[in-house]
């Protein structure tokens, strides 16, 4: 992979010159010039051997362009952009090409009193001190350190609401801090870089998911960078970029890499400046995955999850009192949604009343009506019934019904096996007047956190960030009990969309903000989203120790 890109890079070397390029395409072309001038600077550090063919084209391009008056004198003129020029002038230094008027214009840039010290976001000011010590300007490389504390990396974000700009915020972090593997940094109290680990594979599946090549490859780039080489995350991560590299090595960038207008471009620049990017990342890659000198991986986080009982208890209790007020056909899913929560909590008595009051106004209920409810609300209210010990006659007699039809078909569809299941645990199917009914496949347990192969499913992790996005809490709330029936309970992205949910719950323990003055809408909306939360929130505590 990084031979093909490193070929790719260089055949294309002299869109990266700033004289070549138009006025309103100069920027670019430097901001070129440097990335990929950086990528020559690492490979000289990283790998002993002397730089040739591809990469010694592109430090020859790169060397050209630096010794242009033109050019590094802009150092003194555009301070704000202070290390377009540093970085470029530190590649070179890398790859033993120090220019020194070069350097002495920097030093006076930065000994000027703004280009150095005007305000920047915290990995951006890593990006400083990194950059001014590959240039060896004197500085405290223990300043680094004193950064971290203020980074997105280390304030454990919640990886559903990041966007873009702040995945490339915490891959930098890492870039800079560790000094692209080779530095171990002073990580904040209470920080451990297994936190960061487990961040970064919990990014990889939403970029893969999304197929951003960019930001799958800056991602696997930060693991090796933290010295994990051999994992299940690197080997997807590996397998995506090597299916997206085009055959003559270029990695094309993400959907909108560039501003709307650059459809206008010529098509020979377009399709050089929506890959160069990506294609100098996979070469990253490549370099770090073979580099001898990368540290130990570190250990693996214990995962953290909120305590799910209370807040559970608290949905209960308002679902059951709100389900009252309800009319019947709303009513009977919410009180069996709490039904289900007080069950998993091991309260069955908070959900009494309410199954004593539906089974009371629904004992001479029609057919139609629990065929309107559907085999699951009817099935597990049954369910709730019977353990509280509370009898519903209309019900009793819909599911004796139900059990004679099943027990006079050839065999039962994959899709209503449950609901059979459930009728033969009822009592009112023997086991052996039902048909064969399909074997349900077992959950795997801690599948994500034992070292399996497994991958976590990409579709129910797009469905979480756009829930999230949307607010839609019922989406959300359902594609949790998925995950967590399926065994991903304690991957990070599953337990930062459960962190999200409770902190949606109110102080009167419904669910959800509706950000709206009618009193109707509120309400069915608070009542809907509680219903769902109280549902997922029922598996997550009967899975694990969350609760």
């Amino acid at each position: 992979m990084e031979d093909r890109a490193v070929a790719w890079l260089a055949a294309r070397r002299a869109m990266l010159d700033p004289r070549g390029a138009r006025p309103d395409r100069v920027l670019f072309a430097r901001k070129a010039l440097i990335e990929t001038a950086f990528l020559a600077g690492l490979r000289a550090r990283l790998d002993d051997a002397p730089l040739t063919g591809d990469y010694a084209a592109i430090l020859e391009q790169v060397e050209d362009a630096a010794r242009q008056p033109s050019y590094r004198e802009m150092t003194a003129r555009d301070e704000t952009a202070l290390l377009l020029y540093a970085g470029t002038y530190a590649a070179l230094r890398l790859c033993g090409r120090d220019a020194p008027e070069f350097g002495r214009v920097i030093r006076q840039a930065v000994a000027g009193g703004y280009a150095a010290a005007f305000e920047r976001v915290p990995y951006r000011q890593l990006d400083l001190l990194h950059t001014l010590y590959l240039c060896g300007i004197e500085h405290d490389p223990s300043s680094m350190d004193a950064v971290l504390p203020f980074t997105l990396l280390c304030r454990r974000p919640n990886v559903l609401k990041l966007t873009d700009r702040d995945v490339y915020a915490v891959t930098h972090t890492l870039f800079y801090a560790t000094d692209f593997g080779l530095r171990e940094p002073a990580w904040p109290s209470g920080f451990c870089p297994g936190e960061g680990v487990e961040l970064l594979e919990a990014l990889l599946v939403l970029a893969e998911a999304r197929a951003n090549a960019d930001l799958v490859g800056e991602l696997l780039c930060c693991l090796y960078c933290l010295g994990v080489a051999d994992s299940h995350a690197t080997d997807r991560a590996w397998s995506f970029l090597e299916s997206v590299q085009e055959d003559n090595g270029r990695v094309a960038g993400p959907e909108g890499i560039l501003h709307p207008e650059a459809e206008a471009m010529e098509a020979d620049f377009r399709h050089w400046a929506e890959g160069y990017h990506t294609t100098v990342v996979a070469a990253l890659a490549g370099l770090l995955e073979r580099s001898p000198r990368r540290g130990e991986p570190p250990s693996p986080p214990t995962a953290e999850s909120v305590p799910l009982g209370p807040h559970l208890q608290r949905a209960v209790t308002w679902l059951c009192d709100a389900s009252l007020a309800e009319d019947h056909r709303a009513g009977l899913p919410g009180v069996t949604a709490a039904a289900l929560g007080a069950s998993a909590l091991r309260e069955r008595g908070l959900a009494r009343p309410g199954l004593a009051h539906y089974a009371a106004q629904l004992a001479d209920a029609a057919p139609s009506f629990w065929q309107e409810q559907g085999a699951e609300v009817a099935g597990e209210f049954a369910l709730a019934l019977h353990q509280a010990d509370i009898c519903c006659p209309s019900l009793d007699a819909y599911l004796r019904a139900t059990a004679e039809v099943v027990a006079s078909l050839d065999d039962v569809p994959a899709d209503a096996a449950a609901g059979v299941r459930r009728l033969v645990g009822l009592g009112v199917l023997r086991p052996g007047a039902a048909p064969a009914v399909p074997r349900q496949a077992p959950a795997v347990p801690g599948r994500a956190q034992t070292g399996g192969r497994h991958a976590f499913p990409f579709q129910d992790a797009v469905s979480l960030c756009e829930a999230r996005e949307s607010y839609h809490l019922g989406q959300l709330a359902a594609t949790v009990r998925v995950l967590v029936k399926g065994g991903w309970g304690l991957h990070r992205i599953t337990r930062d969309a459960v962190a999200f949910l409770v902190a949606q719950q109110d102080a009167e323990g419904a669910f959800g903000y509706p950000a709206s003055d009618d009193p109707a809408a509120r309400g069915k909306a608070r009542y809907s989203w509680t219903r769902s939360a109280v549902v997922a929130l029922a598996a997550a505590v009967e899975s694990g120790p969350a609760g």
